[in-house]
């Protein structure tokens, strides 16, 4: 519901909840209806409560750069991050980068191209030439016309097949 007093509309905009409160991580949000979430930005002042000289300091285009940031702190950045120290309880964002980290058993690294490919075929990091020539025999057969009695509702992913193994089969990875 609104957080507005008196509003019973369904509250799907977020807005800050108590003005100038510090804090460390997400902040207190209320939820707000349209209308009055329109309203609360039209009476938006982030200057409001501030003496001229805070507003100058604020808008200079080079305001901030003369605080040390925590790494760069001669405490060497003891203070450490917050946000609970980063915890990520369900691996969204090591999970994003986990297929870059992807390295084969021969050393050899692998391209954006080619994780794609290999993603077309079906296969993981580990598969070599000859694990890659067979998912491609299997694919053609499944999805060749001449193969399904005629039926070309796979002619795309015939194309992407075969755009695939032409790309790993002259990949350095697979050389």
């Amino acid at each position: 519901m609104c957080a507005h007093p008196g509003c019973m509309e369904r509250g799907e905009f977020r807005a800050p909840g108590a003005a100038r409160s510090s804090f460390d991580g997400p902040g207190d949000w209320r939820w707000l209806c349209l209308e009055h979430v329109r309203a609360f930005n039209s009476g938006y002042n982030f200057f409001d409560g501030m003496s001229s000289d805070e507003i100058e300091q604020a808008q200079r285009p080079f305001a901030g750069w003369e605080r040390e940031t925590r790494a760069f702190s001669a405490a060497g950045g003891s203070a450490g991050p917050r946000w609970g120290d980063f915890v990520d309880p369900l691996d969204a964002i090591s999970a994003r980068f986990a297929e870059a980290r992807q390295v084969r058993p021969d050393g050899r690294p692998l391209g954006d191209a080619d994780r794609r490919a290999l993603k077309t075929l079906g296969l993981t990091a580990e598969a070599d030439l000859k694990a890659i020539r067979k998912r491609y025999t299997e694919l053609v057969r499944r999805y060749h016309p001449d193969r399904n009695g005629g039926d070309r509702t796979h002619e795309k992913a015939l194309q992407d097949v075969i755009s695939a193994y032409t790309h790993l089969k002259a990949a350095p990875a697979f050389a």
